[in-house]
């Protein structure tokens, strides 16, 4: 659909103008709609679907076509995010899309002075997009009154549970009045997700703009089995040959995260770290020199893997598989978005194996397996690991051995669906 069928207002058609966007993606076309009359939603969207504009453009219309008294400075609009980089860019989307109208906004997340957030929660504005831990912070200090509240968006819900906030989640909704419109977005649905969506929508109305579980088709899988103490040499020699300018780069812990940072920079690949002990300024500057090629590449954990906005990102790599399958998905939502291709590579070691059998099943897809010459897994690790499980040796299942030295294979798998 096109935006001006929406019957959006001039204001914020100007500001889609603004930004080139003349045809709506799926989620908006549903979401928009529907936003408008006043209905709850429950949105099954990935990330790269276009879903913030999706909520965004008629949460700002409807706040603008019902103001309220000038005296009143609660916040009437509350956006709960998992992330402070993703409170950041649906904040600046906000403002984008709201640059003509009246409508003020502001983000709540910690690692940032409190004074200065509740100087402007003070002040007055009509939307909060708000990480959780924060937001309570607020609520408790008295800083922030969400008792005027008419819209309250989760986004990106699921990983905000797998974060472990649905608590928080349950408190927050105490706080914000029952009579309210309700939007809910997620990649995935777990029966916890559905029992969070079913206390908080009264009849909502149903997007599904790709299957639950799925990835974008524009991306291609390939798992390089490869030994541990090999992975780091081979992450190098692939970077290198494949001459990739701009590389994100996923590994589980903190500290690993940290210490791969430094030895790519030790191996001359220019690099920095986003993760849960840097600082926001630290991490707004991580992420800020790679959006503008000032490193080349950007090692993360699963913190990273939501609310990166990132243009034709063309690899993620795996140096770690995630031990929980969902988030395969959520670190390889950064590639091949809006049409554009992309590559996930994932550095698997044998005793990955489950994790990698775990993200295969949810996906139904069948990931091709390509040894690199030079880096074949040792056969007697695989039989030690194995013997020492069950006591029989096992194998890879026959991976696919070729010159891999481009990154690509010829015949790679895709999913079979759109994200």
């Amino acid at each position: 659909m096109l935006f001006n069928s929406f019957g959006l207002s001039d204001e914020l058609q100007r500001a889609v103008h603004d930004q080139g966007y003349t045809t709506s993606t799926p989620v908006q076309a549903q979401s928009i709609p529907a936003i408008l009359k006043g209905k709850d939603v429950l949105a099954g969207a990935q990330t790269g679907t276009g879903k913030t504009a999706g909520f965004a453009l008629p949460i700002i219309q409807l706040l603008e076509d019902n103001p309220v008294q000038s005296h009143t400075k609660n916040v009437r609009c509350l956006i709960l995010v998992p992330t402070r980089e993703l409170a950041i860019q649906v904040s600046q989307s906000i403002k984008t899309y709201g640059k003509y109208t009246t409508i003020k906004s502001t983000e709540v997340y910690g690692g940032v002075s409190f004074n200065t957030q509740a100087k402007i929660l003070k002040d007055g504005v009509d939307i909060v997009i708000a990480t959780p831990g924060r937001l309570l912070d607020h609520i408790e200090q008295k800083t922030l009154n969400l008792s005027s509240i008419e819209i309250f968006v989760l986004d990106e819900a699921d990983r905000m549970l797998d974060m472990g906030f649905i608590r928080d989640i349950r408190r927050i909704s105490q706080y914000i009045p029952k009579k309210r419109q309700t939007l809910l977005f997620s990649a995935t649905f777990s029966s916890e997700m559905k029992s969070l969506a079913n206390s908080l929508l009264t009849n909502p109305e149903e997007i599904q703009v790709t299957p639950v579980n799925s990835l974008a088709t524009d991306v291609e899988h390939i798992v390089h089995p490869v030994d541990h103490s090999k992975k780091f040499e081979l992450l190098v020699s692939l970077i290198e040959a494949n001459n990739w300018n701009q590389i994100l780069i996923f590994i589980g812990m903190k500290h690993s995260a940290e210490r791969l940072s430094q030895k790519l920079n030790k191996a001359g690949i220019h690099t920095t770290s986003i993760h849960g002990d840097k600082s926001q300024a630290q991490r707004t500057k991580a992420l800020d020199n790679f959006k503008k090629n000032k490193v080349r590449a950007l090692v993360g954990t699963d913190v990273a893997s939501r609310g990166l906005d990132i243009q034709e990102l063309p690899v993620v790599i795996n140096y770690e598989l995630p031990n929980e399958a969902e988030n395969y998905i959520h670190r390889i939502g950064r590639t091949g978005r809006a049409g554009n291709t992309g590559q996930a590579i994932s550095l698997v070691a044998f005793d990955e194996s489950n994790f990698l059998k775990d993200i295969e099943r949810l996906l139904k897809l069948d990931i091709e397996k390509i040894i690199v010459p030079g880096f074949e897994p040792d056969p007697s690790i695989t039989h030690r690991h194995v013997a020492k499980k069950s006591g029989s040796p096992t194998s890879w299942g026959n991976p696919g051995k070729r010159n891999s030295s481009r990154g690509r294979s010829g015949n790679s798998r895709r999913s079979s669906s759109h994200a």
